[in-house]
């Protein structure tokens, strides 16, 4: 049978910026180091922060729970190590700055690498094993939160609602973002997992329909995935549709409109009208801590740049430094610009390599001058020309320099009348602006702003 993967499947506004997916892409996915040391940030999640659960000098086991919080909205922690707890203090954190995390050192003694559980999944793996109350609390239990970089508790997704019935789980296999390619050999390489986990998430929710939507670049990953649900027998219950290559076309909001031409409400979420999204790497720690009890403490992290001796995909434990990563990859072999935790369009630029991997860190993107673009690395910013290719390129339909001026000239009250918190800061504005502001830069900064001033995250 012959697999169709081109796709007119799109949305509104967006752009094309180089993939750069060719350093990585056909690297399989490897063992990543043994670790001397992990940093388990409190704080990987929307939501509550956890509170610690160890003490200092406490001796903690591999799976242990170290950290957890009481709210609602909110996941735990645990050690991907056995070790001693260091300390407990304030560790840079790519978004907060700093926040606090458990510093374990590992017993020399006493670890052995934690490998994938993905050949163990057969195809007829069977979700109705399991009650719904089984499969939610062993997801929160594990600390599961969104793996593509949002990190909402998982649980908090997939739990059923009578107020707000779920009925289409789509499953988000996009990866958009240049360099980033640890999604798509989770795809390749644990399909069979992946498809459980969508099993057990689409048991949970209570969702009739369910899809799996990959954007059309990643042809090996559409048939891959039709393959495995044609010999499981669950290709009438489970539909792969591929979508047309933009960025950001992995943006839930973008990819509901594409594919079901859908609005979800400006400052709401899916569950909203009756969606649930989730990743495909959330998916496979869903089978993970469902079937195998196993917690969130290791994930597969891309990392590349022209400036890394061994691009590739890693296997990791959760709260190792970025420069321990960056070692084993061989280090950089020529002068890099910046170390960006994340993709080049939405990543953070960080200057502390010693801030740990978390739950929700794809990839580590070194990248030149080169590959930040010459003429844009070197010229200065310019004023706004009123040119309005950032509306064109905006995916919520924002007006993103009128928010961009007003935080710039510390008037958060005009920055909300444009809708800030409707900003899904993907980039785009920044990426086509001939004047070289950073528009979303100034948008960050707003928004935390506003966030500090409503005692929503801590000063």
């Amino acid at each position: 049978m012959k697999i169709h993967t081109k796709s007119k499947l799109t949305f509104s506004g967006g752009t094309h910026p180089p993939e750069e997916k060719e350093l990585t892409r056909d690297s399989e996915i490897e063992q990543g180091p043994a670790v001397k040391q992990v940093s388990i940030m409190l704080s990987q999640h929307l939501g509550a922060v956890c509170e610690p659960l160890v003490g200092k000098n406490e001796q903690v086991k591999a799976e242990q729970k170290i950290g957890d919080c009481d709210a609602f909205v909110t996941a735990p922690v645990h050690s991907p190590i056995n070790g001693k707890v260091k300390a407990i203090g304030l560790q840079s954190h790519a978004v907060l700055g700093r926040s606090h995390a458990i510093i374990i050192e590992a017993d020399p003694n006493n670890n052995t690498p934690k490998y994938p559980n993905a050949d163990k999944f057969t195809e007829d793996f069977d979700a109705e094993q399991y009650s719904v109350g089984q499969i939610c609390d062993a997801v929160r239990e594990a600390g599961i939160v969104g793996m593509g970089g949002a990190g909402f508790p998982t649980r908090v997704k997939i739990e059923p609602n009578p107020r707000l019935p779920k009925e289409t789980l789509i499953i988000n296999g996009c990866e958009c973002e240049p360099y980033i390619t640890c999604d798509y050999r989770i795809m390749l390489e644990w399909t069979r997992q992946i498809i459980a986990g969508i099993k057990l998430a689409r048991k949970a929710s209570g969702c009739s329909r369910t899809i799996i939507a990959i954007e059309d670049n990643k042809p090996e990953a559409i048939e891959v995935m039709n393959e495995a649900l044609e010999r499981s027998g669950d290709s009438d219950n489970i539909r792969v549709v591929p979508v047309k290559t933009k960025y950001p076309q992995g943006g839930e909001r973008q990819l509901i409109k594409a594919i079901l031409d859908k609005n979800v409400p400006t400052g709401g979420i899916p569950p909203m009208i009756g969606l649930v999204v989730l990743n495909v790497a959330t998916a496979a720690a869903i089978a993970e801590a469902v079937v195998y009890n196993q917690p969130l403490t290791h994930r597969v992290v891309t990392v590349s740049g022209e400036a890394i001796a061994r691009p590739g995909n890693y296997y990791v434990p959760i709260g190792i430094p970025v420069e321990e990563l960056l070692e084993f990859c061989g280090g950089v072999t020529q002068k890099s610009t910046k170390v960006v935790v994340g993709g080049p369009m939405m990543g953070i630029a960080i200057a502390d390599l010693t801030m740990p991997i978390t739950k929700t860190t794809g990839v580590i993107t070194v990248l030149t001058k080169r590959q930040i673009g010459r003429a844009k690395y070197e010229r200065r910013q310019t004023a706004c020309i009123r040119c309005g290719r950032c509306l064109e390129v905006c995916p919520e339909h924002l007006i993103p320099t009128k928010i961009a001026h007003a935080v710039k000239n510390n008037l958060l009250d005009v920055a909300e009348s444009y809708y800030i918190s409707g900003c899904i800061e993907c980039g785009c504005c920044s990426y086509v602006c001939p004047a070289n502001i950073e528009v979303t830069g100034y948008i960050k900064i707003g928004k935390l702003t506003l966030a500090k001033q409503k005692k929503k995250i801590p000063e």
